[in-house]
This record gives C-alpha cells, sequence and structure tokens, in this order.
C-alpha cells in the first residue's frame, strides 16, 4: 500500500450483490447507478464488475461523457435533463435525458434530441414533472412528445429504506395513476430500497446504487449485500500517555488513565468526517479502537490500549469487512452515502477479485 491510507474495492463483491439484486427483482432489469464516480468507489474501477448491465444511470452531463468512453455500446440516462446548454452534448454522446419539466420537454423536442425518459414527481419535490405539469402533459401529449417517444418513465420514492412507512404505497398509487395518463413505456420507480419492497414497486427496471456498493437497502434490518470497500489508514506513530494528557487541536480528549495512542495517516482531507472525532471508531488487530481527540486534516488519533501485538505500519479499518459500513457511517453520524461519496481523490483505489 503506497501512501497512508487506500480503498479496497472488492469487484467479485459487486459482481455478487448484482447477481442478487436480480434474483430479487424477478422480470425486472436492473441498471447500475454509477454516478458521484461510482459513489465514490472509482467509476472507471467498478465498471468491469458490471459489464453485464445494459443500462446506466448517473447525474451529471460531465459524468454521461466520462461514462460514454468506457461503455460505448451502453444505454446512459443522466439524471439532471437537458437544457439548451447541454442538449447538443447530450445527442454528440447519445446520451438519455430524464426529462422531469414541460421545458426541459420542450427543449429537447425543439432541437429532435430523440430517445428521452420522463420523470414523474410522485412526492419528493425535487426534480420530476409536479402534477401540475403532468396534467398539462397528459392533455397535450400529442403535441408536447410529438417526434419523440420515451423509453423510461420514472419516479424516486422518498422513504424505500423503510419498508412500513406508508409514503411508500401512496408513491406507488401516484405512479401508477401517472402511468395510466401517459403514453405506454417501460416504468422505474425503484432504487435500491425499493428492490426489497416487492414486486409491486419493480415494474420493468430497477436503479440500483448504494446495494452494488455494498451498503443496506434499508435501515434496521440485515444486510444481505456483500462488503465490497475497505477504507484503511496505516499507522504512523505509537505513543504512551498519562493521565492528564491531551490530544490533539482544542485538547478536546483529557486522558484518565496511561493510553496507548496510535496515530492514522488519514483525516478530514480524505472524506472522514469531523463529526466522527471523540465518538467514531476503527478496527485494529481485531478489536475496536475508539477516535480520541479531533479528527483532523490529514490524521487521527486512536485509543489502542491493551490490544495486543499493534505496530507501526499496520492498517486500521475505518469501514469493510470488519466494521460495516452502516455501523461506520452511524458513528460518524452520517449517512452510508455521504460517508461513500465524500472519499477523497488522494486515497488510492486499489481493486480486486475476479472481474465479471
Amino acid at each position: 500500500m503506497m501512501g497512508g491510507g487506500q480503498i479496497q474495492v472488492n469487484r467479485a463483491a459487486i459482481a455478487a450483490n448484482l447477481s442478487l439484486l436480480r434474483k430479487l427483482s424477478p422480470g425486472a432489469y436492473v441498471a447500475a447507478v454509477v454516478k458521484a464516480d461510482g459513489y465514490g468507489l472509482g467509476m472507471a474501477g467498478v465498471l468491469p464488475a458490471l459489464t453485464s448491465c445494459e443500462s446506466f444511470f448517473v447525474a451529471r452531463l460531465e459524468e454521461g461523457i466520462a461514462l460514454r468512453a468506457l461503455v460505448p455500446k451502453a444505454r446512459i440516462f443522466v439524471l439532471d435533463g437537458a437544457a439548451r446548454d447541454t442538449a447538443p452534448a447530450l445527442i454528440a454522446h447519445h446520451l438519455i435525458p430524464v426529462l422531469g419539466s414541460l421545458e426541459q420537454i420542450a427543449c429537447w423536442q425543439a432541437v429532435q434530441g430523440g430517445a428521452m425518459a420522463l420523470h414523474i414527481d410522485t412526492g419528493m419535490s425535487r426534480l420530476g414533472l409536479p402534477p401540475e405539469e403532468l396534467s398539462v402533459l397528459a392533455a397535450e401529449a400529442g403535441k408536447r412528445l410529438a417526434g419523440m417517444t420515451p423509453v423510461l418513465v420514472m419516479s424516486h420514492l422518498a422513504c424505500s429504506d423503510e419498508a412500513a412507512n406508508a409514503m411508500n404505497r401512496t408513491q406507488l398509487s401516484r405512479f401508477r395513476a401517472a402511468l395510466a395518463l401517459l403514453p405506454a413505456a417501460p416504468a422505474s420507480l425503484a432504487a435500491s430500497g425499493g428492490v426489497l419492497l416487492g414486486r409491486d414497486y419493480h415494474f420493468d427496471l430497477v436503479r440500483t446504487g448504494l446495494a452494488l456498493y455494498g451498503g443496506n437497502p434499508q435501515a434496521g434490518t440485515p444486510n444481505p449485500m456483500q462488503t465490497v470497500a475497505q477504507l484503511a489508514g496505516r499507522i504512523l506513530q505509537l505513543r504512551q500517555i498519562a493521565p492528564g494528557d491531551t490530544i490533539g487541536y482544542g485538547a478536546s480528549f483529557t486522558a484518565t488513565r496511561p493510553m496507548t495512542i496510535a496515530t492514522i495517516a488519514l483525516g478530514y482531507a480524505d472524506g472522514v468526517l469531523r463529526s466522527g472525532s471523540n465518538k467514531a471508531f476503527a478496527m485494529v488487530g481485531g478489536h475496536r479502537a475508539p477516535f480520541a481527540g479531533r479528527v483532523s486534516m490529514d490524521l487521527i488519533t486512536l485509543d489502542v490500549t491493551g490490544i495486543a501485538g499493534v505496530a507501526t505500519g499496520d492498517l486500521a479499518e475505518l469501514f469493510g469487512p470488519e466494521l460495516p459500513l452502516d455501523e461506520a457511517a452511524t458513528a460518524w453520524g452520517t449517512i452510508p452515502y455521504e460517508l461513500l461519496t465524500g472519499l477523497s481523490r488522494r486515497i488510492p483505489r486499489v481493486y480486486v477479485g475476479a472481474q465479471a
């Protein structure tokens, strides 16, 4: 391992998670979401585990252009949609915009852009056609969709990680009602969490992101996905401190007993959130090692008191096979999505495992 830390990515685990998601979505096509640079794990690096996928989703135009160079024949959906300044590049790179407003639909029609998808807002109140615009589109579909055929109609669930949340059924009902108003097209409602809600939510295509990369699709339940990523930092120094000694910026940690402190080569410049200061923990030698003191730009200090055999050069795991991603995110005061996508590019990504 070069430098002070690394992210190890197991491609075989990604492929296994894709296979499981297909089994959990019988009759639906499983598309891969690779936005935010493959959820922080490196889009180009994870693609060899996704060679059996024919459809991908990204958020930004720039992501779609980068992905097109890697998968020349795949369908690539761009969730940001289309605008006057982005339409030429979308067309040039054969990208499919997900249109979420009458304005975007008119823009795409004006440039004769070809294939497109429609996004219906069923309760998120972010992107997507709101009810009043959906009504206009439904009443004037012949005019407003002239020359265009939607290849997908989609919406997005707000609470799919909570299986019992009534919002799921509400959005399902709204989505079905929307589909009845529009020209027939393949439909998509479920992302990773929606897959586990059952067949009613699968429709023709599911959009899987976090679950592919090992995150738990539904909170509070056993995670069926294999661990994909491990974040580890090298121990740079070990030292003994006495009662009354303080650690790190702000002297926020004061020892109450003799302690052994390990300093590892990761910090908030690497994406380790300061919110984990004095609260989160790592795994060292198979044991939990609490953060002792503030997370600084390049370093974290761990309490390794009583852990036998610890030496400089050893690795401390911040998440991975020994410390699940979801558990680490909770300890950092965040969610797995932010934890993964916030990882700095200065941490090397190392890819292991068989490719798909």
